[in-house]
């Protein structure tokens, strides 16, 4: 047996190739037990108030915790990853997210629900989502654009089966039961990580082009990164006030943020936006039955979200790609937020079955436009070598409105008995979000047109301030990070 870490002579030729693709398979079922697993939660979202006599404030704190780790713990998946390797991390996330399934079927209160299916659950399926698709980038290199795309695909596979088998186990067993198999099914994320063999950079101009600027030592960083364990020349740390500086600073791009003007607007809009962008998908299910529609076929519902974002999700990727859209990104991103927004007034107009599946056609389509962009703009505003720390900050910014909007939602149908306050919430905070990003960009390009014609120099210039605007798009002139491909909504 080799050692820990100990990798075959033609390791590297799986590259693109032969077991490269069955790492692909693995990821993209990563991302259907992972990310499609909260979109099942609302089916849930009856009987658990009916077993704890609880409201739907009370209720929704458990999907929101659940999605809020779920996005929150990226820093600490890559300093995972950066010490095991990818592997380890993924298989350490499914372990963690079955067990906390398997614990929440014993679950007594809802408090003992927050912490085993929200928070340890929420924080496996970060791990396993997260690590399996930074492995993406070890296994290809000529084809990794391609591989990323239809690895995207596994997210709306699981919006389409899990609301199905969730109404069909809990019909057939009650949610105890259905959680308790849940567990042994997110379980299987250890046999996707199992897959995962690591891969040698030795050779990393084959691999990985040298880019200008590079720091040195990164190719054994990123050998370390594929194959797991600490680095063998370990840095030596000044101080523990100035080591904690650098890891904000690595992985929370404060710096960033208070320069970029672009990036400021666009993280502020993105977070605002998520105070709204998760109500539908935890409360329409309990609308829909509340209104008269058959169980079975409102949790129909969320699977017809999922099975038009497998069609529709590719194709706004391809139209963002075009010329036309070089530098426009952010308002063609806009433009999905405003009609994600303004697609939650079918729900008010009528709740009959008919309506509620025009509603999400609709939203389905505004859907993918945001999941196919949100970390593509990111990318157009901030500069590659930061964008890592930048996504870090972005991450828990965004998780933190996406755990606490539900409740605070959830507060205002207790009072008003009434289920149109999700929707009219929903669509105040996207609209509102769409208008303040479109505006602002817009008042950035007249700034800088303003300048350039007056031929003026900049106030206090920075390497920051090329990017308070969109440009060239940076993936058109250097290849993205890991971490770049790290998450969908």
């Amino acid at each position: 047996m080799s050692p820990r870490g100990a990798v075959p002579r033609d390791a590297t030729k799986v590259q693109d190739r032969g077991w490269a693709w069955m790492v692909l398979l693995a990821v993209v079922l990563l991302q259907g037990l992972t990310l499609g697993f909260p979109s099942c939660i609302g089916i849930f979202f009856t009987d658990l108030q009916h077993d704890f006599h609880a409201n739907n404030s009370e209720t929704s704190w458990f999907p929101s915790i659940m999605v809020a780790v779920l996005h929150a713990g990226g820093p600490l998946c890559s300093l995972l990853v950066k010490r095991f390797g990818c592997r380890f991390a993924v298989m350490l996330g499914g372990l963690l997210s079955g067990m906390g399934m398997v614990a929440s079927s014993f679950c007594t209160s809802l408090t003992e629900l927050y912490i085993t299916a929200g928070f340890i659950t929420g924080l496996g399926m970060c791990f396993s989502f997260q690590a399996g698709v930074t492995s993406l980038r070890y296994y290809f290199v000529r084809w990794q654009a391609l591989a990323n795309a239809m690895a995207s695909t596994g997210v709306s596979l699981g919006l389409t089966l899990w609301p199905l088998l969730s109404q069909y186990l809990l019909d057939e067993m009650g949610w105890r039961n259905t959680f308790l198999i849940f567990g042994g099914i997110l379980l299987n994320c250890c046999v996707c990580g199992a897959i995962m063999r690591p891969v040698q950079l030795a050779s990393k101009s084959l691999l990985h082009p040298a880019r200008p600027g590079e720091e040195p030592g990164r190719e054994a960083e990123e050998t370390q990164l594929a194959n797991g364990g600490s680095s063998p020349h370990p840095k030596v740390q000044p101080g523990r006030r100035t080591a904690c500086f650098q890891v904000l600073k690595k992985y929370l791009a404060f710096d960033v943020f208070c320069q970029n003007k672009g990036y400021q607007i666009y993280t502020i809009g993105v977070t605002w936006m998520m105070l709204g962008f998760a109500l539908p998908h935890i409360y329409l299910v309990p609308y829909a039955i509340h209104s008269g529609v058959e169980e079975r076929m409102a949790a129909l519902l969320i699977s017809v979200i999922g099975f038009i974002n497998i069609f529709i999700r590719p194709l706004t990727g391809l139209l963002s790609g075009l010329s036309f859209f070089t530098g426009r990104r952010i308002y063609l991103y806009c433009l999905a937020v405003l009609l994600c927004g303004l697609s939650n007034f079918i729900c008010i107009i009528s709740a009959k079955f008919s309506v509620l599946i025009l509603y999400c056609v609709t939203l389905s389509i505004a859907m993918s436009g945001i999941g196919a962009l949100t970390f593509q703009v990111l990318m157009d505003v901030v500069e590659m070598d930061r964008f890592s720390s930048a996504l870090g900050l972005f991450t828990i910014l965004e998780s933190i409105t996406l755990l606490t909007g539900p409740p605070l939602t959830g507060f205002l149908v207790d009072i008003t008995r009434n289920f149109h306050c999700v929707f009219y919430t929903s669509s105040f905070f996207l609209i509102s979000a769409a208008l303040f990003m479109a505006f602002s960009f817009c008042a950035l390009e007249r700034k800088r047109k303003l300048k350039e014609a007056s031929n003026a120099p900049l106030d206090n210039p920075s390497k920051h301030q090329r990017n308070e605007i969109l440009t060239e798009p940076l993936s058109e002139r250097q290849s993205p990070p890991a971490e770049v491909r790290i998450t969908n909504i």
